[in-house]
């Protein structure tokens, strides 16, 4: 029975993060935030089945490496954006000044 909930939590995660991700007009980090909940989300899925499986295959810290690099990557783009135009809202990126 945890399992089945721990599985209902990652799906919510995951349509949560995607809800969010398309949701997000405006700022950078509000996009960067809704990747991480999916991506956690996601995680917890897979976390679960291999759990159900019995079988805690090292896939689950692969993916948990993906997701860190992920967001490594996504805060150098945050940073350089706001440093080189002055703010991390979508519409400075339509405008072609970066």
């Amino acid at each position: 029975m945890k399992i089945v909930s721990l599985l209902g939590v990652g799906v919510i995660g995951v349509m949560l993060g995607g809800v969010c991700l398309m949701s997000q007009r405006k700022s950078l980090f509000g996009v960067l935030l809704s990747m991480e909940v999916f991506t956690l989300g996601g995680y917890v899925i897979i976390f679960s089945v291999f759990w159900v499986l019995a079988e805690l295959s090292s896939l689950c810290l692969i993916f948990l490496a993906l997701g860190v690099c992920e967001a490594a990557l996504g805060l150098s783009v945050l940073v350089s954006l706001i440093r080189g135009v002055g703010s991390d809202y979508v519409s400075g990126l339509v405008s072609g000044h970066f």
